[in-house]
């Protein structure tokens, strides 16, 4: 089969693979019909390389079951499945206490195990979620960065009515604006530097968007809410800049989460970490996209969302291309030669 390897930084090779086989009693083959690429993929790719040389790239997909192991019960060849990538350890104290994002040896698949940018994917049954057929494989591909979003929100303690600022708002910025809806917000503020990132956050339920090249992002949070702040600020950028600037967000007593993963050192200016004192503010981070029962809640709650419409993902889809496209694809995006929202490849184009 066609697979996208990586060997090297930058050096990602569109190349004839070795085609999974049935070695267990509950492999699943899973012919790949559509796989999105991550932020986490080109910071690979561009900054930190692989974990194996030469592994199969990619974690997000979804596709359609074409070979069972014996053991397999509940997933059927012709079944549609989007694929959970995550490997924990059912060892460590975390994986003991039912907490699996936890896990001091978590990893997904693309890393040791290899990934969804191929035709063909192998994964345990457990890791295998049907879609509903309601739910088209563009969607399904984007049932994990969904279920990242969601287990950071299942961490904070928004109730209806909450006023919910987002800062960043990239592939995963633009999901936690629609579960914040689904969590119940009833204003909800998007922050980024890019105005046609803000308008598909307009687009896709923000109220208030706010270019902060413009305007400071928590003046312009105070002034819209009579100098208090919002009650839960999402960082989802991932920046050195935005890691600081959310701690102005949230009013006496309020949340922030983080999602982004920063790349770089974080340097924070006293006025924005004496925030976290002043204003008793609950920081909470959050990995993955995994709880117990494995793979969790977040995909189920993602997986129906996506069937009700509460999370669209067709305005957040930049970039439709095929497989072998990929490597050229990678070198644009991390040149910066043009706008990308989520890319999706696909083997059979």
């Amino acid at each position: 089969m066609k697979a996208l390897n990586l060997y090297d930084t930058q050096d990602l090779r569109y190349e004839d693979t070795p085609e999974p086989m049935v070695e267990h009693s509950d492999d699943v083959i899973i012919k790949v019909k559509a796989a999105g690429i991550c932020g986490s993929d080109i910071s690979r790719f561009g900054k930190l390389g692989p974990y194996v040389e030469g592994t199969t790239f990619g974690h997000e997909f979804a596709g359609e079951v074409v070979k069972v192991g014996t053991g397999v019960k509940n997933i059927k060849v012709g079944d549609r499945v989007a694929g959970c990538p995550a490997f924990y350890c059912r060892q460590c104290d975390s994986c003991k206490k039912g907490e699996l994002a936890r896990c001091e040896r978590l990893h997904v698949m693309g890393a040791y195990h290899p990934g969804a940018f191929a035709e063909y994917a192998k994964l345990p049954e457990e890791n295998v979620v049907p879609v509903p057929d309601t739910v088209d494989f563009d969607t399904a591909a984007m049932v994990e960065p969904s279920a990242v979003v969601a287990h950071g929100f299942y961490r904070t303690s928004i109730q209806p009515g909450a006023e919910v600022a987002v800062i960043g708002c990239g592939n995963i910025g633009l999901l936690a604006i629609q579960w914040a809806r689904i969590f119940g917000a009833k204003k909800i503020y998007a922050i980024d530097i890019d105005d046609d990132k803000l308008k598909t956050a307009r687009q896709i339920g923000a109220d208030i968007t706010i270019n902060s090249m413009e305007h400071p992002a928590h003046e312009e949070v105070l002034r819209h809410t009579d100098g208090k702040g919002v009650d839960l600020a999402v960082e989802s950028a991932g920046s050195p800049v935005t890691s600081a600037h959310v701690l102005a967000l949230p009013k006496k007593g309020g949340e922030v989460v983080y999602l982004g993963i920063p790349y770089a050192d974080i340097e924070i200016k006293r006025f924005y970490f004496e925030r976290i004192v002043r204003n008793e503010l609950t920081v909470l981070g959050s990995w993955n996209a995994i709880s117990a029962p494995f793979p969790g809640k977040e995909w189920h709650a993602s997986l129906h969302y996506m069937s009700t419409g509460q999370i669209d993902v067709e305005k957040i889809i930049s970039h439709r291309i095929s497989l072998s496209d990929g490597p050229e694809t990678f070198k644009r995006i991390i040149n910066r030669d043009e706008s990308f929202g989520k890319v999706m490849l696909y083997p059979e184009r």
